[in-house]
């Protein structure tokens, strides 16, 4: 049998509904007495790194949960790892991990949207799914997985895409990788590449920023005051801003600060196609850095680990295109 690594680090998934019909944390984790029915599948090793909700979670915590699975696979020889987490940050960590993770072994990550109490709870289905996942030959070689809902998709293009509904992780413009059944773990389809970047610390304060109808300077002068060392757009369309707020980009350009483009559409990438005051191709002059499709929150999880690598704007470029 495969030797598979659960850490739990809170979330939903680790949650009761009480007589008020609150959902928070349980004493105990509520799928403890249930991994009977997972260890059928696989030699089970489970460990508790964090009883956190996922909007607790930081990329300091990110950091850390890397360091520890790499210690333990390298120690424990492990076969795959699975990572319990909240939903509402989930995507986050698991680029993170994506982006970071240096062993080879399948790595997924699940959660649930039904506290374990909850009628239709989700929780053992996702959990006994991704150990599947993990157990399976087919996961090498295709970075860190997320699977739920009998989905398996890649941390680079999943995302949460509704506040409730147990098939919120969707895949916009690429779909699933792979399906989970009662008969085992199938792929249709593979990533093409992925790079990691070996990191050790995470020192970095990187902001998000949406655009809107009539964005102004205003916000971009009170950035400044923040110091940030990067910033990140989700622009209109295809990579566009407001004129007034392409003038407070370039005052963050002026000062040595990365900006970093991504579109606020859920579906294509940004590219430097119109050419009027504040169009794609004005602010690809000015220097700002143009996503190939990841949306705000990850792309900013990848400018606090480029950051970490090179501040150089080409390179920064470079790393945004991988």
């Amino acid at each position: 049998m495969k030797r598979i690594f659960i850490v739990h680090t809170g979330g939903t998934i680790s949650m009761k509904e009480d007589e008020s019909g609150a959902v928070k944390p349980d004493e105990t984790h509520p799928l403890h007495d249930a991994l009977p029915s997972v260890s059928s599948l696989a030699d089970i090793d489970v460990e508790q790194l964090f009883h956190l909700p996922s909007p607790h979670m930081t990329p300091e915590h990110m950091l850390k949960l890397r360091n520890y699975i790499q210690q333990k696979v390298r120690e424990k020889q492990f076969d795959g790892v699975v990572i319990t987490h909240g939903t509402d940050t989930l995507e986050e960590t698991a680029y993170f991990l994506d982006l970071t993770v240096q062993c080879d072994v399948p790595i997924v990550v699940t959660g649930a949207m039904r506290s374990s109490n909850e009628i239709g709870a989700d929780g053992l289905y996702n959990l006994i799914s991704s150990v599947k996942v993990a157990a399976s030959e087919e996961a090498r070689g295709k970075g860190v997985l997320v699977v739920l809902n009998d989905e398996i998709h890649t941390a680079k293009n999943v995302t949460k895409t509704h506040t409730s509904n147990v098939a919120t992780f969707q895949s916009p413009q690429y779909g699933p990788i792979g399906i989970v059944t009662k008969r085992g773990v199938f792929f249709h389809h593979a990533p093409t590449k992925r790079t990691t970047y070996p990191i050790s610390s995470l020192s970095k304060n990187v902001l998000l920023l949406k655009a809107y109808a009539g964005m102004d300077d205003a916000i971009f002068h009170a950035v400044r005051t923040l110091k940030p060392d990067g910033v990140v757009i989700e622009a209109l369309g295809q990579g566009n801003l407001p004129p007034k707020a392409a003038k407070g980009v370039k005052t963050l350009l002026d000062d040595g600060i990365p900006v970093v483009l991504v579109s606020r559409c859920f579906n294509g990438i940004v590219q430097d196609i119109y050419g009027y005051e504040g169009g794609g191709k004005q602010l690809k002059e000015m220097g700002v850095i143009f996503s190939n499709g990841l949306n705000g929150q990850k792309a900013r999880i990848k400018l606090l680990v480029a950051l970490e690598q090179t501040n150089d704007f080409e390179q920064l470029q470079q790393i945004f295109l991988e």
